[in-house]
């Protein structure tokens, strides 16, 4: 079984809401990319010991290229490893996917069929990434947006099949389901009842957009409210499995932090009220 950290809902912490969230309650706790903050000192990472010291922080990764060809950089390994020492985050989480391959880097995070030939890469890159930072990771479930007929798993054998032969945890984001069931044509609610709870560590909700390029698609954009639809979603799972770490993701037309701070608090009255939260 994976380890269970007792947090209750969270906010993605963004510079403009620094003075915000330093004075905030005790009790939510904040996610940073961990890549904005891998120099060794600077104002970024001045307000994020500051803000360290009365909240949990999560470090939540977008370049170590899990999925890739190749192994995770040494050097950001141990770049990120000084970091994890230094702020000891209450969890630490990176994408199933991929930037990096053959040498090239693509800024996004790309897709990999789900073969057995990936799932040995990925687990091996996996145990590289938790030895080099003494610590357990989470990985996310991405969006979908094309079938791939390369696929030789289902998703949520394959997500297991990696959690349980690394003792890594599983970050779930229910906005990447709800994407990719619409994108792909299946039911979100039947793959979220099949979904492991004893390797889920931490929740992730967002906001999407539509794609303007006039498809059916939906986009991972993160600018926008998180819709009833997700909210539905998640009280069900909650009623399921019990209270989990859940992050409110925003990265894109940020409002003020007052109406963040709104969608924390109902994601932790649902803690409370369906999961058993304190």
């Amino acid at each position: 079984m994976t380890t269970t950290i007792q947090l209750g809902a969270g906010l993605g912490l963004k510079p403009e809401h620094y003075l915000s969230a330093r004075n905030s309650s005790a009790d939510i706790w904040y996610e940073v990319h961990s890549e904005n903050y891998l120099m060794a000192g600077g104002p970024r990472r001045e307000w994020l010991a500051a803000i360290r010291q009365q909240h949990a922080i999560s470090l939540h990764g977008v370049s170590l290229s899990l999925a890739a060809d190749a192994a995770p950089d040494p050097a950001l390994l141990l770049r990120l490893r000084a970091l994890v020492d230094d702020i000891n985050p209450a969890l630490i989480s990176e994408h199933l996917a991929w930037s990096q391959w053959d040498g090239a880097y693509y800024p996004d995070l790309l897709p990999v069929p789900r073969t057995s030939h990936v799932l040995r890469r990925l687990i091996d890159n996996i145990n590289r990434t938790q030895d080099a930072l003494g610590r357990q990771i989470s990985l996310e479930n991405p969006t979908h947006y094309l079938y791939m007929p390369e696929h030789q798993w289902d998703e949520i054998d394959f997500l297991q099949e990696v959690s349980q032969a690394t003792g890594c945890g599983l970050l779930l984001d229910i906005n990447n389901v709800w994407l990719s069931a619409h994108n792909l044509g299946f039911d979100a609610a039947l793959w979220l009842e099949s979904f492991p709870a004893d390797r889920l560590t931490e929740i992730h909700l967002a906001g999407f957009s539509s794609d303007e390029g006039g498809s059916h698609l939906l986009i991972d954009s993160h600018d926008s409210p998180i819709s009833e639809d997700i909210w539905a979603l998640y009280q069900r799972l909650i009623q399921r499995v019990g209270a989990r770490p859940t992050l409110i993701e925003r990265d894109d037309k940020l409002p003020e932090f007052v109406v963040l701070l709104q969608e924390q608090q109902r994601a932790q009255r649902i803690l409370k009220t369906y999961g058993g939260h304190p």
